[in-house]
């Protein structure tokens, strides 16, 4: 079975685009293949991003795109002139974020990461929310199957398109299996080179509204003189975040927030690990990865009790109330205080955690593809007759 994967979003540049569903793209693409040799992955990428992993991802069948599809605009065009057209002699095709081209003459599988575009239309610009609300209804209906993240997000695209429950399934995202803690020795030498203080707060992710950082610098400000442990966020620059930096000044917090920018995955690990508390208000999340990885590290969590977070950190975190800068600010002032506390739900964490596989994500979804697969067969079988 050959599954043509619409790979546009993968990359491997610093920045927000190397999170979220580039990890979920590379994640597919290292395990499908381990969990089914038989069906071949032909990943359409753009030529700068082919040149870098065909080296790193073998027994994938590179396809590349000619157009600059890392730029969004010329992206939408290919996956919508091009792609129905290059995938002719696939048997499925897999949108891994969202969209599929509308032309398809192959049967679709489509990925829905989140609806936070229709929840939270003010935090997109304006063209991105119409091209997000117009090509994902018009993906879904068109799809054979659609994937979730996460049974919240199963749940709100049933809801939304009013389509049949049984053509959503939730396959929830995974982690490595060495993303764990940073030994002992390596973490004491990391931190002493960075100059970081014995215990931080850390919260990490794109600096757009929707992660609700300025919630957070507000709960930083109404904690007691007891918890002056600095803010280190990590992530980079995303959109309409301007305000945050400037809520900064405003609140008179710029000696306890530390801005680091985009931290290569590598090193992500390091500072989850090294981290006091893990510290994740964000208003909505298909899924909620951060989340999971600080859990795997070893690290306490504190984070929203909306949309898919409870489904992620289950009895292993703190949950709150991600609109109430009071009751954050409370529950970091507690765990600060209850080092027994923060032992508990490190270790739960980690337990927890580790029912989170990419394997098993590769697995799932390798058995969507043979159902959609089975299903089209059997249709075109019909028709001959």
């Amino acid at each position: 079975m050959r599954v043509g994967l619409l790979a546009s979003l993968l990359s491997h540049r610093p920045g927000y685009r190397r999170a979220g569903v580039s990890r979920y793209i590379e994640a597919l693409l290292t395990y499908v293949p381990c969990a089914a040799p038989d069906v071949q992955l032909r990943a359409y990428v753009p030529r700068s991003v082919g040149q870098m992993v065909s080296r790193t991802l073998p027994g994938i069948d590179w396809r590349e795109t000619r157009w600059p599809t890392e730029r969004p605009v010329v992206r939408i065009a290919w996956e919508q002139t091009v792609a129905p057209w290059a995938t002719l002699d696939c048997d499925i095709v897999h949108g891994p974020v969202n969209v599929l081209p509308l032309a398809l003459a192959r049967p679709g599988v489509v990925t829905i990461h989140d609806l936070a575009f229709l929840h939270f239309p003010e935090h997109y610009p304006a063209a991105k929310r119409w091209y997000l609300r117009l090509l994902t209804g018009l993906s879904v209906r068109r799809a054979r199957r659609v994937i979730t993240v996460s049974e919240h997000t199963r749940r709100d695209v049933v809801l939304t398109y009013g389509i049949a429950p049984d053509k959503v399934i939730a396959i929830a995202n995974g982690i490595d299996p060495d993303w764990t803690r940073v030994p002992d020795a390596a973490l004491f030498r990391w931190r002493a080179e960075r100059g970081l203080p014995e215990r931080f707060l850390l919260f990490v992710g794109t600096i757009q509204p929707r992660k609700n950082l300025l919630t957070l610098l507000r709960a930083i400000r109404q904690l007691p003189d007891s918890v002056d442990w600095p803010l280190y966020v990590v992530g980079a620059r995303g959109w309409k975040e301007s305000p945050v930096f400037q809520a900064v000044q405003e609140l008179g917090i710029g000696q306890r927030v530390v801005f680091v920018g985009y931290v290569p995955l590598e090193e992500l690990r390091y500072w989850y690990s090294a981290a006091t508390l893990f510290v994740y208000p964000s208003l909505y999340e298909g899924f909620g990865l951060p989340v999971l990885e600080a859990m795997a590290c070893g690290t306490p969590v504190v984070t929203s009790d909306r949309s898919s977070l409870p489904e992620v950190a289950g009895d292993a975190a703190v949950l709150v109330d991600p609109t109430d800068a009071g009751a954050l600010a409370a529950a970091i002032a507690e765990l600060a205080a209850d080092e027994h506390r923060r032992a508990i739900l490190a270790q739960a964490g980690q337990v927890r955690a580790r029912t989170f596989t990419w394997e098993r994500t590769a697995r799932d979804t390798v058995e969507v593809y043979r159902t959609v697969a089975r299903r089209a067969v059997h249709q075109r079988g019909g028709r001959d007759r």
